[in-house]
């Protein structure tokens, strides 16, 4: 965790010297301004999977489970992962405590809920709704880094996610790039059996 700061602290740092080689006298148009916007968009694809969550403020509780359980290294390696995330209101969602119990008490339960949701290969959403399609009404089994299986199913265009234990949860934002995978955004805590 500590190169993970050393290497996010840096990466601040370099950003923050680039913003100052700007000379002073050079109009800011509209143009550069896309420019410039379309520079930091392609920044943050090159960010790893941990890099960009860190970077998003809807995964900020996910980001301190990754933490808690350990994962970071694993998911800031060279991959490829697809993550199935879970947003803040997805974890809000859990029985109260949970959350804090996982995270102070229960690591490995942790890691392990964790693991469920990460899936190696790059998966986009294109290739996951063309595997759905092509697997039919049965949906389509997802081998998960913890050795767990998901079912992707759709429904009105929305893809869902099955777990173990019955549980659902629907994908709310695809084929958000890192350098080291892909992340889509859902709306629950999947749970292995």
């Amino acid at each position: 965790m500590n190169k993970l700061a050393i290497a996010l602290t840096s990466s601040a740092a370099l950003a923050l010297a680039a913003c100052g080689d700007t000379a002073a006298d050079e109009p800011v148009t509209e143009d550069t301004a896309m420019a410039d916007t379309m520079a930091n968009d392609t920044a943050m694809a090159d960010g790893t999977l941990v890099e960009i969550a860190q970077g998003n403020p809807d995964f900020s509780t996910l980001v301190a489970a990754v933490n808690a359980a350990n994962l970071g290294e694993t998911l800031s390696g060279p991959g490829p992962y697809t993550v199935f995330a879970p947003t803040n209101s997805a974890f809000d969602a859990l029985p109260d405590g949970t959350v804090e119990d996982l995270t102070t008490n229960n690591t490995d339960q942790l890691a392990t809920i964790l693991k469920y949701h990460v899936v190696n290969g790059d998966v986009t959403s294109q290739a996951l709704t063309q595997a759905i399609t092509d697997a039919g009404d049965a949906g389509y089994e997802i081998e998960t880094l913890g050795g767990g299986t998901l079912t992707a199913t759709m429904d009105g265009g929305n893809v869902i996610l099955t777990d173990a234990t019955g549980g659902t949860a629907t994908v709310t934002q695809t084929d958000i790039d890192a350098s080291n995978g892909v992340i889509h955004a859902i709306d629950a805590v999947l749970m292995p059996q």
